[in-house]
């Protein structure tokens, strides 16, 4: 959620053709370069190699988007067939009521 949050936001700002600027660690003021799968937050170079996520999963963000991007595609097809099958169902049921 975190990523698609901060995804949007920087889609939000590069179509209004505002400058984009990278946000960065409120600690250490380094750029978020790495994601924590166990917290599902972005983090820097710097907290990585903390206590708080030494033993935690980590990916690079361009992977955790790329795998975040495939799960959110296929929770979206599912939704879709979803509601295709309910439209079907209220439109069989609206026939019936006829």
């Amino acid at each position: 959620a975190r990523v698609l949050e901060v995804a949007k936001r920087l889609s939000l700002q590069a179509a209004r053709g505002e400058t984009v600027e990278e946000e960065g660690c409120e600690r250490h003021r380094e750029p978020l370069k790495v994601f924590c799968k166990d917290d599902g937050a972005l983090i820097c170079v710097i907290c990585r190699e903390s206590r708080a996520h030494r033993s935690h999963v980590m990916l690079p963000v361009g992977d955790a988007v790329q795998e975040y991007k495939g799960q959110i595609q296929a929770h979206l097809q599912a939704l879709k067939e979803d509601r295709d099958k309910l439209l079907g169902f209220r439109e069989a049921e609206m026939r019936r009521s006829w």
